[in-house]
């Protein structure tokens, strides 16, 4: 350990993010070639040229990064403004945007990562969202939350920002993920809904602390976010639009993309539209995107008690556990046999199975009855 508690691995990663020229996939081929970011920087400049894609001025860049680059100072101030650095490689990563072929070095996150934000679907869409864009994008993003599913997206105008506030309204837990540096949040009339996003979720980047948003930052930004997710749902998009290269990505990822469609005549539903005839999957409502997750990820499971099938489950309190245990598999149970089997008092069970309902894992059957769904 170093003099300021932090591992030696962890302040060689963090110096190889803040090296000039190396981005993620030149990372990777270094990481394949030298193994650790420690053993990069013990390297020579010809070992160092044997790698495909290091020239003379990219060697040069790394060797100049073992004395002008100070990851120790950006990790100090990160720590006194509550942000945490995570390394790929360590428990704390998420696993699901590890698997990505060029995950970031370094993760920055305000905030927390928990086990259950493995099972995630990013919103994301224009920013200049009609009204029919901001109300379906929230109503997502509240049924997402409600479902036990984290909501991610950009913190970006229009869509996003509507996206975030309806899981935030939910209770939900959301991701924003940013292209910029967390010590600059962007758009600068979105620091409140950061402030929200960081008590019931995380803030995440790939860039340093205090960097300030360029554009060419925001297309690597899109791919962290569909790699954070299972799917990506595009709500409003034109042609051009950023949205299309955050589904791009997903597509790239192997993972679900999904569409809205809109007014035929609104230049905001082009790109959308566009998705369903290459084969985007067309969402009417939450159940649609719901319905074609695929299994949920290991990391999301709990380790104790029954098994989880879907992501809701991961949200329930002790009594609603309880009644969902004791309906069975496959079969109708009755109210009468739930009261009996879980011990609760009849409204206890009747309010219980309303909240069951809502997270969409069981329904009625008949007037006294129901079953999983």
């Amino acid at each position: 350990m170093d003099d300021d508690g932090a591992d030696s691995s962890l302040l060689a990663k963090l110096r190889l993010s803040l090296t000039d020229g190396i981005g993620p996939k030149l990372t990777q081929s270094l990481l394949e070639r030298f193994g650790s970011a420690e053993e990069i920087f013990a390297a020579s400049q010809e070992e160092l040229l044997s790698v495909p894609g290091i020239g003379p001025k990219l060697a040069d860049s790394v060797l100049r990064a073992r004395s002008e680059v100070d990851p120790a100072e950006e990790l100090a101030a990160c720590r006194s403004a509550g942000v945490a650095v995570v390394a790929r490689g360590t428990p704390q990563y998420p696993s699901w945007l590890a698997s990505i072929v060029d995950p970031p070095t370094v993760l920055y996150v305000q905030g927390t990562i928990k086990p259950q934000d493995a099972v995630a679907v990013a919103i994301v869409g224009s920013r200049h969202a009609t009204s029919y864009g901001t109300q379906v994008a929230e109503r997502l993003g509240q049924a997402l939350a409600r479902a036990g599913v984290t909501v991610v997206s950009g913190l970006a105008r229009g869509i996003d920002a509507a996206a975030h506030r309806g899981a935030l309204d939910a209770g939900g837990r959301t991701f924003a993920v940013l292209g910029s540096g967390l010590a600059k949040i962007y758009p600068p009339e979105h620091k409140a809904l950061a402030a929200e996003v960081v008590n019931q979720g995380a803030l995440l980047s790939e860039s340093p602390l205090r960097a300030d948003p360029v554009s060419g930052a925001f297309p690597q930004r899109n791919r962290v976010i569909a790699g954070l997710s299972l799917g990506v749902v595009v709500v409003e998009a034109a042609f051009r639009s950023g949205a299309l290269i955050t589904a791009k990505h997903a597509m790239e990822q192997g993972r679900d993309v999904f569409a809205v469609p809109g007014r035929i005549d609104s230049r905001m539903s082009h790109g959308c539209h566009q998705l369903l005839r290459d084969g985007a999957k067309l969402v009417e409502s939450v159940d649609d995107i719901l319905e074609e997750l695929g299994p949920l990820p290991e990391a999301a499971k709990r380790e104790d008690g029954p098994p989880v099938h879907k992501p809701a489950e991961l949200l329930l309190n002790a009594n609603e556990k309880l009644v969902l245990t004791a309906i069975g598999e496959g079969r109708t149970t009755t109210v009468d046999e739930l009261i009996a089997c879980s011990g609760l008092a009849v409204a206890q069970v009747l309010t219980t199975l309303s909240v069951l309902e809502m997270r969409r894992l069981v329904k009625r059957v008949g007037g006294n009855a129901v079953m999983r769904i």
